[in-house]
């Protein structure tokens, strides 16, 4: 897939107050159409030729915590030539979350003002950035899908907040919206939910160089910390017993399930920062579908996409009675409940279970 970025030159308002200057949205799109020496504007003009005159289909994937906006990179086995999201034969997009480590708007960004002759790279926002909600990614995602000349999305699919961000775009634009399928997430956060990602940013505020703010390495102690307790909240019993068990009958301090969590919270600490990943805990707090329309069910009510909901029998995070309710209270969606050991990381693991689901709402 291609890495392109889109820049929005108007001041972007944010929900819950603040401005972004300079929004800037990273995404990938189906390889193709932004060749080297080709206008964008050129290339726009064919996406929204083969889009209106249906020779291709739109697959918008909207991603989750800490994924990037390539899906061929965090769904391997969906996304790509000759697979399941088929790159070659649909116009296959994901859009980069507001307040991410991977090129959109964020803490991580450099302030305009701070950009100078003498320090071109300008310093990061860190607690500068204005905090933003699911909506406001949505907001992004819709501008971009107007520069895009994109009138129609065949199907938007996304689990975790990608189902949050998924959920608020069948209802902020329900005529765009043909099909959607809303994987392992619920309509609004749950006090159980909220209280695992406190429990993450006092990880965060634990590590004395969080709130110093001397570089983007700030907090990096802390953010091993915090995901390593998130991923206890991802995964399973059943899933932990079955993967880590003490290969040595006879050992004293078990060991290999604790290697794991200390070499996953360094992996996360490689390639994230502490202050994008305290950003996108509070975009979680944030999803809430009926706010200002009436309350949750009301909200629902007015999805016209047809929609598919697929909880996870193993899902701890967002156990299958939140799809159940999503089901029950969108018009004329279906239920579908996968099977697996690794709890809410299912969405990313059970990819089989989920193209069987889906393979209908893609066939020509």
């Amino acid at each position: 897939m291609t890495r392109k970025e889109f820049d929005y030159d108007r001041p972007f308002q944010c929900e819950a107050g603040g401005t972004i200057k300079n929004l800037k949205v990273v995404y990938h799109i189906s390889d193709g159409y932004f060749k080297d020496g080709v206008p964008d504007s050129e290339a726009i003009r064919a996406i929204a030729r083969d889009v209106s005159s249906g020779e291709k289909k739109v697959v918008w994937i909207t991603h989750a915590l800490t994924a990037n906006s390539d899906p061929s990179d965090w769904w391997p086995e969906l996304t790509g030539p000759g697979k399941f999201f088929d790159t070659e034969k649909y116009i296959v997009i994901c859009a980069n979350m507001l307040g991410s480590a991977y090129g959109s708007s964020g803490p991580a960004s450099p302030q305009p003002e701070s950009m100078t002759g003498e320090h071109p790279e300008g310093q990061p926002y860190y607690f500068g950035f204005p905090k933003v909600t699911v909506r406001d990614t949505v907001n992004a995602e819709i501008l971009l899908r107007k520069h895009l000349g994109i009138e129609k999305i065949d199907l938007i699919v996304g689990g975790s907040i990608g189902g949050f961000q998924a959920l608020e775009w069948t209802i902020m634009e329900p005529d765009v919206i043909k099909t959607a399928a809303f994987i392992a997430c619920g309509s609004r956060v749950t006090p159980w939910l909220t209280a695992h990602n406190e429990s993450q940013r006092m990880a965060l505020d634990a590590d004395a160089t969080f709130r110093a703010c001397g570089s983007l390495k700030g907090g990096s102690a802390g953010l091993k910390a915090a995901r390593a307790m998130a991923l206890i909240s991802y995964r399973s019993y059943e899933g932990y017993n079955a993967t880590q068990p003490e290969q040595d009958p006879d050992t004293v301090f078990a060991d290999r399930a604790a290697s794991y969590e200390r070499y996953q919270g360094k992996k996360l600490a490689d390639r994230f920062d502490a202050y994008s990943y305290w950003y996108l805990t509070y975009s979680v707090d944030s999803h809430n579908v009926g706010r200002g329309r009436g309350g949750v069910p009301e909200a629902l009510g007015s999805i016209k996409a047809r929609s598919i909901v697929i909880g996870i029998d193993s899902d701890d995070l967002f156990p299958v009675e939140e799809q159940r309710f999503l089901a029950d209270n969108i018009p004329g969606a279906e239920y579908h409940e996968i099977t697996s050991k690794f709890g809410h990381d299912g969405f990313l693991l059970e990819y089989g279970q989920i193209a069987g689901i889906l393979a209908p709402e893609l066939k020509d």
